[in-house]
Parts: C-alpha cells; sequence; structure tokens
C-alpha cells in the first residue's frame, strides 16, 4: 500500500506545482491606442488652453464597412472643468480616417 501511494505521489505533485503566472505589470497595448492618440491630439489641438485630466475609451461601434471609436476626455481650463467626448470614424479595412467629431459636454 506504501509502495502505491508513493508511486501516486509521483504522479501527483508536478500537477500539484503550480505554472508561472504571466508578469502582472507587462505592458499590454489596447486595439484602441492608435485613436486614443489621435483623440487626444485633436482635443488639444480644439482646446489649446486646456489640460487634459482624464481619458475614457467608451468603446468602439462596427458599422457595415466603417468603425467608430468612442471616447470621453475632461479638461480643465483655469477653473472650469469639462468633457468633450471624441467620435473617430474609419473604413474598418483600410483603418483610413473618415471624420473625426468633437461635442464638448457639461459636467
Amino acid at each position: 500500500m506504501r509502495k502505491l501511494l508513493v508511486a501516486l505521489g509521483i504522479f501527483m505533485i508536478p500537477q500539484a506545482v503550480p505554472l508561472p503566472m504571466l508578469d502582472a505589470h507587462a505592458e499590454v497595448t489596447p486595439a484602441y491606442a492608435k485613436w486614443g492618440k489621435l483623440a487626444i491630439e485633436k482635443t488639444q489641438s480644439s482646446y489649446p488652453n486646456s489640460k487634459i485630466i482624464d481619458y475614457l475609451h467608451e468603446g468602439s461601434e462596427v458599422n457595415e464597412e466603417a468603425t467608430i471609436e468612442k471616447f470621453k476626455l475632461w479638461l480643465k481650463e483655469g477653473d472650469k472643468e469639462f468633457g468633450v467626448y471624441v467620435r473617430i470614424k474609419y473604413t474598418t479595412e483600410t483603418q483610413k480616417v473618415l471624420d473625426v467629431e468633437l461635442q464638448e459636454t457639461a459636467k
């Protein structure tokens, strides 16, 4: 009986040892990063006296041949804080930008 337990232990130990986990600090670039950079650039050029203090990717919307990436940026200019919705429409296949729309919003 003892030999059986030892034999089973030899086969069971490798399964009990956890595999090395992925590095939790490894940087993963999100798919929308390219569009987020464009959203920031367009916002900065439209609001040159404002500072971007927050950024949110709200998702994407895929239509027949185009994709719309949706962002909300929070800006501060002096004592005033406000949001700007940025919608970037591009051809899904070629990733050619078709339109960039900015819409200011209050708190």
